[in-house]
């Protein structure tokens, strides 16, 4: 974004003091990435003020800062907004920007495969048009309109990922972005404590269609039945779904797991053959996604083929690294529910990379009143006969291992309650050049800290 000062101020309609003529070139929430030109955004929290940090953004460069109207003492003759509310103010910022954009909008939900989709629709489009994409996890209220607000004035797609914990939340991001194409990747079990069910998941999810463009597009997971009645209230010409099943207008056949990644056909819109840089056959159905959006946007299959061969997800979404005693780790840890648990350990089952096949699991967070359940359902794809050992991280994981105590030998399962090392120490004299491990668990059970003793 770059905008004068004064047309930030009319963009608000609030009084001011000491504006200049300058012209901001970015926001900023912290003034330790803050660049010169910036606006500084302060918020008050329940142990930081931002409001205290206000000269020192100034100090370093920023064009000018916002000031809440009912905080004290704001400094004399320096450039401030006065606002009710810094985060409505920035929000209202990233609808006024997005409304002189040309760009094209692509908001993506789902309870999985957010981020990787993200990355591949992105990846698909990037060698030829000008792409940018929510960085890191900036997906709520905060995120997004930071995002936007980032997004340069000649960026030709913007790739926006949304997510939500409750009702309502999905339909103010869409709303804000007003995206002309939107996928749903799939409906799984993450935030049941807050929306109570996988179909009040699919109906928060399907938010994303309020704010979709009259000319827009929703691509869905057509294998998840759920999402079927509310696909049903869109127009035939406004939908397309993908995945496994035939009947979809995509469908995904004959993949094959290599260690360079995953081969597949799809057929439907498209009849040809594709190759992605990444594991695991629900990583090949986000792939649909972008293979889609990417002949919406005019792209042929040749174009598809070449962009997503080089694409790359952002780190931990079935990324395989070499230990240094040559096993292959697959860490898939960024984050964990049932339905990606089950992904993950489908891929395990099925790879041929290594034959000796090892799963190191770590709590699922955030599954409410069903948890244990959820935890100890993992039992079922979890068998000595294809797996060699399991080791498990975490208080909910001791539900597991009490359901493995008798399939597993006692030697080939350990569970740890809230320590990385005896897992290591157990992992160490275990692994070894014929072994393949998944790590799979949510990202506050953070099990890159046992992959960090390996490589």
């Amino acid at each position: 974004m770059k905008k004068q000062l004064r047309t930030i101020a009319d963009w608000l309609n609030v009084e001011t003091q000491g504006l200049r003529e300058v012209e901001v070139s970015g926001v900023s929430i912290n003034t330790r990435t803050l660049q010169p030109g910036d606006l500084f955004i302060p918020f008050r929290g329940e142990k930081v003020n931002g409001h205290d940090y206000v000269m020192t953004a100034l100090e370093n460069g920023a064009a000018a800062s916002l000031w809440q109207a009912d905080e004290p003492n704001p400094p004399k003759d320096v450039p401030l907004l006065f606002v009710t509310d810094p985060e409505l103010a920035l929000q209202e910022m990233a609808r006024k920007y997005r409304e002189e954009l040309d760009t094209v909008f692509i908001g993506i939900t789902g309870s999985n495969g957010k981020t990787s989709t993200k990355d591949l629709v992105a990846g698909v489009l990037s060698p030829y048009f000008k792409v940018q994409k929510t960085e890191g996890n900036f997906n709520n209220q905060l995120g997004l309109p930071l995002t936007i607000l980032s997004l340069d004035e000649e960026t030709e797609y913007a790739v926006l990922e949304m997510g939500m914990s409750g009702f309502g939340e999905i339909e103010f991001l869409t709303k804000m972005a007003k995206p002309k194409y939107a996928v749903i990747t799939n409906i799984g079990e993450a935030h049941m404590q807050d929306l109570g069910s996988r179909e009040g998941i699919a109906k928060a999810k399907f938010e994303i269609v309020q704010g979709l463009l009259p000319e827009g597009m929703l691509f869905y997971d057509g294998d998840e039945p759920l999402l079927v009645p509310h696909a049903a209230t869109l127009s035939g010409d406004r939908k397309t779904a993908f995945g496994y099943g035939e009947e979809n207008a995509l469908s995904v056949q004959g993949i094959r797991s290599t260690e360079r990644g995953s081969e597949f056909t799809v057929s439907g819109l498209l009849n040809e053959s594709f190759t992605i840089p990444v594991l695991g056959s629900h990583q090949v159905k986000n792939s649909l996604a972008a293979i889609l959006i990417g002949m919406a946007a005019g792209l042929n299959a040749e174009q598809i083929r070449y962009s997503l061969q080089s694409v790359k997800l952002t780190d931990m979404r079935m990324q395989v690294q070499t230990a240094n005693n040559d096993a292959i780790f697959i860490n898939d840890a960024y984050n964990a529910a049932p339905a990606s648990m089950k992904a993950a350990l489908s891929f395990l089952k099925e790879t041929e990379m290594r034959e000796e096949k090892w799963a190191v699991l770590g709590d699922m967070l955030e599954l409410g009143d069903l948890e244990r359940q959820f935890h100890e359902e993992v039992a079922d794809d979890l068998t000595p006969e294809v797996i060699k050992g399991v080791c498990l991280y975490g208080p909910r994981m001791e539900w597991l291992y009490e359901k493995l105590k008798g399939k597993f030998d006692p030697e080939c399962l350990i569970w740890s309650k809230d320590e990385y090392d005896p897992l290591i120490e157990w992992l160490s004299v275990r692994l070894n050049s014929k072994s393949v491990v998944l790590l799979k668990g949510s990202r506050g059970m953070a099990l890159e800290n046992i992959l960090k003793a390996f490589v």
